[in-house]
């Protein structure tokens, strides 16, 4: 019997992290955030990071992205085989990963579209301005809005709600590989929570994205088949669980956990 091809097995293992140290700042006033984390992801799963506040949660998801405030003194991080580690945010982005903010920048000057256009045409996919805007009609529509908010500055003079939609709205055209999700539950309401969960599910039941979720709301995994739930605490993963880990922390906060 012939063994797995290697496409299968860099699938497999879609993002790895081994052993990483992360550090913000500079020279003396560097701060250790991340210690010796370890973590692997595989095509199609559902990643939940959880943690008290200043766990590392956001540092983490910055650190796989590529944030140049922060370094990485020790470890690796691979995606899809390929060493990551040193690699600036818009290669990353070209392999097919993207995060959304959890405070997402203000833009004046530069529409969603614009944006959009130009992720497109960085990954080779020259598409016409009218199969664009096509797109996002489309994924406007799904989150209760029109193409018009497209067309509007990015972020500029949006509410904490109409930003964290922005950046699905980014998501759910792009279509990426490997979507790292920051705090997007903040600033939504509860109907706007379920239903970006539901597109996030729609998202992956149709191209297979893998989703690493860090949050401090249920609610947005309603839709979402979670297949493993990481506890972070000073910067360390503590505890590692399924589902019936998260239903515990609901009930009862993380006390006992950590």
């Amino acid at each position: 019997m012939q063994g797995p091809g290697l496409e299968n097995v860099i699938m497999d293992k879609m993002l790895s992290v081994k052993n990483i140290t992360v550090l913000a700042g500079e020279g003396e006033k560097s701060k250790k955030i991340i210690e010796n984390l370890s973590l692997e992801v595989a095509q199609g799963e559902t990643v939940v990071i959880l943690g008290p506040n200043g766990a590392g949660k956001s540092t983490l998801g910055a650190a796989m992205m590529g944030d140049p405030k922060l370094k990485i003194p020790e470890g690796e991080i691979r995606f899809l085989g390929e060493n990551i580690t040193n690699m600036k945010v818009d290669e990353r982005a070209k392999l097919g990963m993207m995060m959304t903010m959890q405070n997402p920048v203000e833009a004046p000057g530069i529409s969603t579209t614009n944006v959009i256009r130009a992720a497109l045409n960085a990954r080779g996919e020259n598409l016409s301005l009218d199969k664009i805007r096509e797109q996002i009609s489309i994924v406007c529509k799904k989150l209760k809005t029109n193409i018009f908010f497209a067309e509007r500055e990015i972020n500029y003079k949006f509410s904490g709600g109409e930003k964290k939609k922005n950046e699905v709205l980014q998501a759910l055209v792009l279509k990426p590989k490997l979507l790292i999700l920051d705090e997007i539950d903040s600033g939504l309401d509860v109907d706007a929570a379920d239903l970006i969960s539901e597109l996030l599910s729609e998202l992956q039941e149709e191209s297979k994205t893998t989703l690493l979720i860090v949050t401090h709301n249920m609610r947005i995994l309603r839709s979402l088949k979670v297949d493993r739930v990481c506890i972070l605490k000073s910067g360390q993963i503590v505890k590692t669980g399924t589902t019936e880990l998260l239903e515990s922390i609901e009930k009862n906060g993380f006390e006992g956990i950590l």
